[in-house]
C-alpha cells in the first residue's frame, strides 16, 4: 500500500483525477490524505465530496476551513459568500449522507511510525502533537453531537485570539477550530493574526509564519490552506501542499514515504 497526502483540492474534480492518475492510484492498494478544504471555489465540489467519500478506508481526510463552512451553511444558519461553490452539494439528493460523513471527519491526524502529523493549516508551536491530538479530539466529538448546531452557528470570529487552556465552551472550540484550519501568522505567545494572507515574507509586525517558531519535536507536520507560500517552507519537517489548483497553479500530491511530489498543471 502506498499512502499519498494531497493538498486543497477545492472542488477541482479534474485535477484531482488526473493527478492521481499520474501514480496509478487505486483504492484497493493505496490510500489519499487529504489536507483539508475537499469544496469550495472550484467548479466540481459535489462531485470531488462523493467521490472522496466514495473510497471510504482509502481516504484519510482532515477538514478545512472551507468544509467548515459548507457545514456552517448547512447547520448554523449562515450565507452564501461571494464566490462560493456549494450550491449544487446542498440541493443534492444525497446531502444528508455527505454531510453526516464530512462531520465524521478529523481536524488531526497522527502517523507515529511515519512521525508525522497533517492538519490543515498546520500544528502552533505552542501545542505539543499530544495536546494537538486531544484538543482537536474535543471538537470532532462536538460537531459529530447534538451539539453541532451550536457550534456552527457560532464557529466564526477572531477571538479568542490566543490560547489559554482555561477557556471553556464556544470560546474553547473556536480556538482550536482557528488554529488547525485558518492560522497562517502568529506570535510568539501563540497570539494569532487571522486577517493576513500574504507571502511568508510579509508578516505583520510581531507575527511570524506559524512554521517559524522552533517546535520541541521533529515531528513532520504536513499542511495546505496557504497557497501563498506555493509549496515553500523554512524546513523539510513542514510540508506545505497547497500550491493553489483553484487559483489556476498546480495540484500537488506527494508520496508520504519516498517525499516524491507528483504535480499537474490547473493553469
Amino acid at each position: 500500500m502506498t499512502d499519498y497526502a494531497i493538498g486543497d483540492i477545492q472542488g477541482c474534480y479534474e485535477r484531482l483525477r488526473e493527478v492521481m492518475a499520474k501514480v496509478d492510484f487505486s483504492p484497493s492498494r493505496d490510500r489519499l490524505w487529504v489536507a483539508g478544504d475537499l469544496i469550495n471555489r472550484g467548479p466540481s465540489s459535489l462531485e470531488t465530496l462523493r467521490y472522496v467519500e466514495s473510497l471510504g478506508d482509502s481516504a484519510l481526510v482532515v477538514l478545512g476551513n472551507h468544509d467548515l463552512h459548507l457545514l456552517a451553511v448547512a447547520l448554523g444558519g449562515h450565507g452564501f459568500k461571494k464566490k462560493d461553490t456549494l450550491s449544487e452539494i446542498l440541493e443534492a439528493p444525497d446531502r444528508d449522507r455527505l454531510l453526516h460523513w464530512l462531520r465524521q471527519q478529523n481536524f488531526c491526524v497522527h502517523d507515529p511510525r511515519r512521525n508525522l502529523v497533517m492538519a490543515q493549516a498546520g500544528l502552533p508551536h505552542i501545542w505539543s502533537v499530544e495536546q494537538a491530538m486531544a484538543y482537536a479530539g474535543e471538537v470532532e466529538s462536538v460537531i459529530r453531537s447534538d451539539q453541532a448546531e451550536e457550534y456552527f452557528t457560532y464557529m466564526y470570529g477572531n477571538e479568542p485570539a490566543c490560547w489559554d487552556e482555561n477557556l471553556e465552551g464556544m470560546e474553547r472550540w473556536r480556538a482550536i477550530t482557528n488554529y488547525f484550519t485558518r492560522m497562517r501568522f502568529i506570535a510568539q505567545d501563540g497570539t494569532l493574526e487571522l486577517d493576513t494572507k500574504e507571502p511568508a515574507n510579509n508578516a505583520p509586525e510581531g507575527f511570524a509564519p506559524w512554521f517559524d517558531f522552533p517546535r520541541q519535536d521533529d515531528t513532520r507536520i504536513i499542511f495546505g490552506h496557504w497557497a501563498a507560500l506555493e509549496g515553500r517552507t523554512v524546513s523539510e519537517q513542514y510540508v506545505a501542499l497547497d500550491t493553489g489548483c483553484v487559483w489556476g497553479g498546480a495540484l500537488t500530491m506527494m508520496n508520504l514515504d519516498t517525499g516524491e511530489k507528483i504535480h499537474c498543471d490547473c493553469s
